[in-house]
């Protein structure tokens, strides 16, 4: 399975997905970023790169392993990912924080690296990312629009907010302890092997097709 947390940045994904990988037992662990970041990444970049994080999953799933993903790529573009649809499961998280502490949070780990004109950009994508996990019509151009040629939009772009396969995990890590957080981390992780081992677990194999 594929598990990804996903967020803007300054949310605690990287951290929480590294606390919570001696805990996780069959489950690997990766930062989306660690294959290098062009100065000129773009919508492109990130499509791409997400394709190459689904078929590093597949990889791992052939070894009877879990990928645990963290980045920035939300649930419509995970599914558009040409190979994605190999995947036995997906299970998306989206990791998310008060805009006032994630400013606080940018401008702290990274101080003098980012203007306010940068950081009201992750804010704004931060709220972007709240509406497309509740709704896979909530401004679906933002993704689409001037994208890699290879995405396979259309397996989702139909969809309603209804529709049970369009499912974001929420986890809101404002006041909350970095224990805390990771700790539902991996209830979540437990309860989606969980569901796909009982058949229950709606992005199972063979989703673009029910």
């Amino acid at each position: 399975m594929l598990f990804k947390l996903t967020g803007s940045s300054g949310s605690g994904k990287t951290t929480l997905a590294f606390a919570v990988a001696d805990r996780l037992q069959g489950v690997v662990v990766h930062d989306f970023d660690e294959v290098g970041v062009p100065a000129d990444a773009d919508g492109h970049w990130r499509h791409r790169t997400t394709e190459h994080w689904v078929r590093r999953a597949l990889e791992y799933q052939d070894r009877g392993l879990d990928l645990l993903l963290t980045g920035q790529s939300p649930l419509g573009e995970v599914l558009a990912a040409p190979s994605a649809p190999l995947l036995d499961g997906i299970a998306l998280c989206l990791v998310d924080v008060d805009d006032d502490v994630r400013r606080h949070r940018l401008t702290a780990r990274d101080a003098g690296r980012w203007d306010a004109p940068a950081v009201d950009a992750f804010l704004n994508w931060a709220a972007w990312h709240r509406g497309h996990a509740r709704d896979p019509r909530h401004r679906p151009s933002v993704l689409t629009a001037g994208a890699w040629p290879d995405m396979a939009w259309h397996r989702w772009t139909g969809w309603t907010a209804g529709d049970p396969r369009w499912r974001t995990h929420l986890l809101d890590t404002t006041d909350r302890t970095v224990a805390e957080s990771a700790g539902e981390v991996r209830e979540w992780v437990t309860e989606q092997r969980a569901a796909y081992g009982a058949g229950q677990l709606a992005l199972s194999r063979g989703w673009p097709d029910l």
